[in-house]
């Protein structure tokens, strides 16, 4: 296997055997100028001994065993909603064609790349117990001149490994080798650094969209799985009349269906119809979150931003939505992120009342690298973000009180949102939901009851928030103690509890 340490020009050694090399990295070959190829990355096989050349999470490091080649590898360990990601960006030709790949080992390692211009792609691993290639191929857009590439693994699947990484195509002129990201330096620091984009976060302050002064207290229900209760029982049990009515995903063909199933297309739905009008009746409203942890998301699936917005249209027509939730996770965290924001800014156009909220997994440290590359993407590309919901919860608690972490997590994603926009903290805060998870979530180390709920209501009314959310009514009750039950049971929270107390504290939250 060619050293993927240095940066080589292939064509260009090939071009000075035939006759001329041109400046700046370009063969002239019959009178065209035409780009040579190469390997961009610096320091791909981190044969450095250090992460110089990468942006990487505090859970990555280097070692010198196990390796693929030479001396050393990558090795990270995901932890809570971090999934260890090491990030780099580079210069790139427009309109050209691109291969990355490298060798990796663990269970659930991802390998792809960001800012294309056109369909970012992925490749990923179910599990290598040995070193094993991935590679995938995407084409850069018209106006491309960088793009971003990244290696990580998944939540609570262990330690994995990534060695020899590599980047071929042509290679701009004037150039050859990777361009490191803003943040990058040559060690990993000891928190997750500011998401690599295509292009540096803008210096000038991005407008905030208006506050939306309604839906201060949505909650999750899954109207169709999880034992769902009817809603009239939760409005009259609770009092909330503000629903994100989880999931709608792809059966196949970018059909838009809840939960992902053929037999329930959105199309010819009219269980949730039914549902959304007795929310309206009692006064409330509902929106539709498009995604969540399983199944395919309509974004991995829709070939084109026209395709996508039109899924997503039909949703919105069907129910006269007003907002929508994006809760992008799994493989499509930070992925097709042109396809997805070009499809948001053509449903933006068409629905000019539209409020779109985008749901982002939280780390010990606010939003994952990963999150916030999708946030500056959004600004890149000219879509409206109202509202960003973190999800303050399954990061893992390592010390101190349930509400001091979540207070902590929530804290530094405003921080977050006011390094991306340019925005004051109250302006921050304005445009940031926080959503909890009741009882046991999917950290064995964390514990929400009413009590932590209480205590975060006070945190979110001091900041002023712009919704206080939570995982999930369907676990708004207690489990019954006769059958065997999930750690984190979908239809139940498990601890002790009467029904909808959740509920009745997420809704004396009024912003």
């Amino acid at each position: 296997m060619d050293d993927r340490r240095a940066v080589r020009v292939k064509a260009a050694l090939a071009a000075c055997t035939a006759g001329l090399l041109g400046v700046g990295g370009l063969a002239l070959v019959g009178g065209a100028a035409q780009a040579a190829t190469g390997q961009l990355l610096v320091n791909g096989g981190f044969e450095s001994g250090n992460l110089s050349g990468w942006s990487c999470s505090a859970n990555d490091k280097v070692v010198s065993s196990p390796v693929a080649a030479g001396s050393y590898a990558l090795s990270g360990t995901p932890a809570g909603q971090d999934d260890a990601q090491c990030a780099q960006t580079v210069a790139v030709v427009p309109n050209s064609t691109y291969t990355l790949s490298g060798q990796v080992e663990g269970n659930y390692v991802y390998l792809g790349d960001t800012g294309t211009g056109t369909t970012d792609t992925s490749t990923w691993t179910p599990g290598a117990s040995s070193w094993s290639s991935l590679s995938t191929t995407f084409t850069t857009g018209a106006s491309t001149t960088s793009v971003t590439v990244w290696v990580h693994g998944w939540y609570g699947q262990g330690t994995f490994g990534a060695d020899e990484l590599s980047l071929t195509g042509p290679v701009p002129a004037g150039g050859g080798g990777g361009t490191p990201s803003p943040s990058a330096s040559a060690t990993s620091t000891g928190s997750p650094s500011a998401s690599p984009s295509p292009s540096p976060s803008s210096s000038a302050t991005t407008p905030p969209p208006p506050v939306d002064t309604g839906f201060h207290h949505p909650v999750y229900f899954m109207p169709l799985d999880n034992s769902p209760q009817a809603v009239s029982d939760i409005i009259a049990g609770s009092g909330e009349n503000q629903f994100n009515l989880a999931f709608v995903l792809d059966s196949g063909g970018c059909t838009p269906a809840w939960g992902g199933n053929a037999s329930t297309p959105v199309s010819s739905d009219t269980a949730v119809a039914a549902d959304i009008s007795a929310i309206r009746a009692a006064g409330g409203d509902a929106a539709v979150s498009f995604g969540g942890y399983n199944g395919t998301e309509l974004g991995s699936s829709c070939g084109s931003s026209s395709a996508l917005a039109a899924a997503y249209q039909q949703v919105i027509t069907k129910y006269n939505l007003t907002r929508i939730d994006l809760d992008w996770e799994n493989t499509a965290l930070d992925a097709n992120m042109a396809l997805r924001w070009g499809a948001i800014k053509q449903l933006e156009a068409a629905n000019p009342n539209l409020v779109v909220t985008l749901t982002i997994p939280a780390t010990t440290v606010g939003l994952p690298l990963t999150g916030r590359d999708e946030i500056q993407q959004a600004i890149n590309d000219g879509a409206r973000i109202d509202r960003v919901n973190v999800m303050d919860f399954d990061f893992g608690l390592n010390g101190g009180t349930q509400t001091a972490a979540a207070e902590t997590v929530a804290a530094d994603t405003a921080q977050q949102l006011q390094t991306l926009y340019g925005w004051s903290a109250a302006t921050a805060w304005s445009h940031l939901s926080v959503q909890l998870m009741n009882g046991h979530t999917d950290q064995p180390s964390e514990l929400y009851t009413q009590s932590t709920f209480t205590d975060l209501l006070g945190y979110v009314q001091a900041n002023h928030a712009a919704a206080f959310s939570y995982w999930d009514v369907n676990r708004d009750r207690a489990c019954d103690p006769s059958v065997v039950h999930n750690w984190a049971d979908g239809a139940c929270s498990s601890v002790t509890q009467n029904p909808y107390d959740f509920t009745k504290i997420i809704t004396q939250y009024n912003g």
